[in-house]
């Protein structure tokens, strides 16, 4: 089956336009998910011992609220089981101290969503869960890894709240009480008769930790924060904490950062800590390509950080999704990886691949000791929300479809050491490629507008997707044809050939006279350009993300948490006379006071010409369109935005056309 086709247009000039439209994927319906079949190359050289690690902090809220895992043979079955068969060999359980709302919730209306006291799910993960999670993991024959986020709820680089009950201790307090949580935590563990194997002291520290006492940074000059010295300090204390603890000194330390690409960031932060001669072993990176970059950037930071400290490494954190569809009303998080070299549909065999190849890019370096991958129970069910007052943003991104189906991507455990192979009972499959992959397939369909007799560029380098669902770009070889010999309209498809494959790329080219005058409307030179701003740069913004794109990858997007006015405009000169067309797609949430795509200033008057725009969900694109009779050379044209607050949308493909 084939994915519909969307349309992505990127126009160069009045005499010329270039079109590219994301075509030919297969269809990857959640539905269909389990019934997928998939192939995977094997990584040479992975160590036995190597770490093919899953986080499923959720599990035990997921249980509870009844969600319920199913293995190959289509039986219930203990997740536990289920991972080990598939070959996982560690599994990670992220620690709050206190999960609890310190006061009462409210939502937009007034109306009480939670109680101060009560859960603030996610996991509820504090110490008694915990231990219930982890008796399963050991009891399973799996390794632990105790991710400690020293904080009540979610911490990572925009958030390391300090926990409620240390809000009022001083540094030096802190640090005591730092040093013997991580202690008797750790103890408690062991007395249960679940100590853990490694153990993360703190959760994606770009900006430190414990705000404000353990902060590296903020741009807010009226906050004072700890800086560099007491963010070594306390991650000294929770080094120690580790090692006091009984049986301590065998447990393995991990200091974990996000944005695993960034070898400026991990230099700022691991030559710091070396200086303080911090005691750990591993050094942890969270690596999602569709927010920290290529495989190749992962790889240059990992052979930075292994000549550089001698250390461990582990991608703590990874994911892919298996379909763009989602399982509940909230939005999902994830955005289809794809930069003008590389990318991965987002399918069961595309996260399959994902995992692998990140797997192969930390085996290949020394020192890379493993590959964790988050959330891989994320089930939709009452219990699998990302707080008690939010819906699921990771079921697309689970391992399980989204009825706890075990999908045939998690085979890729074993089939990454050569092993594995399994036939679910649903129809689907997971093999060893016994073969190299074949294109089967263009990433980007691209079409060329040009007026008859003129010359169209051509793409000198197309994105292929390859059986694995990977995708890779090459160089193109288009076939000859007499440019200046073409005077009537019509549409005519070209071949090209690529080295080294068969498969044979193509681009259409249309001769109209009626052109795009819009260079780039779809935003995917990443710039606004000649496109002119006025409101807020952090409410609305060019957003990288095929996921949300009508075509493409970028789109015009806003966002706010407070509602706001903006236009966005841009104004044109010596232009002929006559009736353009103005067009624009647009999708988003909804719940906005107005907004408007609108002409002015097209007859030498102030007046007006608007189409009202009104958003009705994700991914629900609709076409506005208006018609513009310019007289006198000028017309202005753009969005206005009157929102409330949260509200949210995308625009893409802009057109204006003369077409009298």
């Amino acid at each position: 089956m084939k994915r519909s086709s969307a349309v992505v247009r990127v126009t160069a000039t009045v005499l010329m336009a270039l079109i590219s439209t994301l075509a030919f994927a297969k269809k990857n319906t959640a539905a269909d998910a389990v019934k997928q079949k998939i192939v995977v190359e094997p990584v040479k050289g992975i160590s036995d011992d190597f770490m093919n690690g899953v986080d499923i902090s959720m599990i035990d809220q997921i249980e509870k609220s009844g969600g319920k895992f199913y293995n190959a043979d289509g039986q219930q079955q203990d997740i536990y089981q289920i991972l080990k068969d598939n070959g996982v060999n560690w599994v990670r359980i992220r620690l709050w101290n206190k999960p609890v709302y310190e006061k009462d919730v409210y939502d937009k209306k007034g109306k009480l969503i939670a109680k101060k006291g009560s859960p603030m799910g996610g996991g509820n993960n504090n110490l008694e869960t915990d231990l219930r999670i982890a008796k399963r993991i050991k009891a399973a024959g799996l390794k632990f890894m105790l991710d400690f986020h020293y904080s009540d709820f979610w911490a990572d680089p925009g958030k390391q709240n300090m926990p409620q009950e240390w809000k009022n201790l001083s540094y030096d307090e802190l640090k005591v009480e730092v040093e013997k949580f991580t202690r008797e935590t750790i103890n408690a563990f062991t007395a249960a008769g679940a100590a853990p194997d490694a153990v993360q002291i703190g959760n994606e520290l770009n900006s430190g930790f414990m705000w404000p006492v353990g902060q590296l940074w903020t741009d807010d000059p009226d906050v004072k924060i700890g800086g560099m010295k007491q963010f070594l300090g306390l991650l000294q204390k929770a080094s120690d904490g580790v090692r006091n603890a009984e049986g301590g000194k065998d447990i393995e330390i991990v200091i974990h950062l996000a944005n695993g690409g960034d070898q400026g960031l991990y230099k700022w932060i691991f030559d710091e800590v070396k200086k303080a001669k911090i005691d750990y072993d591993i050094i942890g990176l969270s690596f999602y390509t569709y927010w920290h970059g290529s495989l190749d950037d992962l790889k240059a930071n990992l052979e930075m950080i292994s000549k550089r400290y001698g250390k461990k490494m582990a991608v703590v954190e990874t994911a892919y999704a298996f379909t763009e569809e989602g399982g509940d009303s909230q939005g999902d998080v994830f955005m289809t990886y794809s930069d003008e070299e590389h990318g991965y549909i987002p399918s069961v065999q595309g996260q399959a691949t994902a995992i692998r190849d990140v797997i192969n890019t930390v085996a290949s370096v020394k020192g890379g000791c493993g590959v964790f991958y988050w959330e891989a129970d994320s089930i939709i069910c009452k219990g699998s929300e990302l707080s008690a007052t939010e819906g699921n943003t990771w079921e697309n991104q689970a391992m399980f479809d989204f009825n706890g189906k075990a999908l045939p991507s998690l085979a890729v455990w074993n089939l990454v050491k050569g092993k594995g192979e399994v036939k679910n009972v649903w129809g689907g499959s997971a093999s060893l490629s016994k073969s190299a992959v074949m294109p089967y397939a263009m990433s980007d369909k691209i079409e060329v507008t040009v007026r008859p007799g003129e010359v169209p560029v051509l793409p000198k380098r197309v994105k292929l997707v390859f059986e694995d669902d990977s995708e890779r770009a090459f160089d193109v070889k288009w076939d000859s044809y007499n440019w200046k010999a073409q005077t009537k309209a019509e549409k005519i498809t070209l071949k090209g050939s690529v080295s080294g494959y068969d498969y044979k790329p193509s681009v259409t080219v249309e001769f109209s006279d009626k052109v795009n005058i819009i260079e780039d409307p779809s935003f995917e030179s990443g710039k606004l350009g000649a496109w002119k701003l006025n409101g807020s740069s952090t409410a609305c913004f060019l957003e990288n993300n095929k996921g949300n794109a009508h075509t493409g990858k970028w789109t015009y997007k806003y966002w706010l948490a407070s509602g706001f006015k903006s236009i966005l405009s841009r104004e044109f000169k010596n232009i002929p006379d006559g009736t353009y067309r103005l067009s624009i797609w647009a999708m988003g949430g909804g719940g906005e006071n107005t907004i408007r795509l609108f002409a002015a200033r097209f007859d030498g008057t102030e007046k007006q010409i608007t189409s009202k725009i009104t958003n009705t969900g994700w991914q629900d694109w609709h076409q506005y369109t208006i018609e513009v009779p310019v007289k006198g050379g000028k017309a202005t044209i753009g969005i206005y935005l009157d929102t409330n607050p949260d509200c949210w949308g995308n625009f893409d493909d802009i057109e204006f056309v003369k077409i009298d």
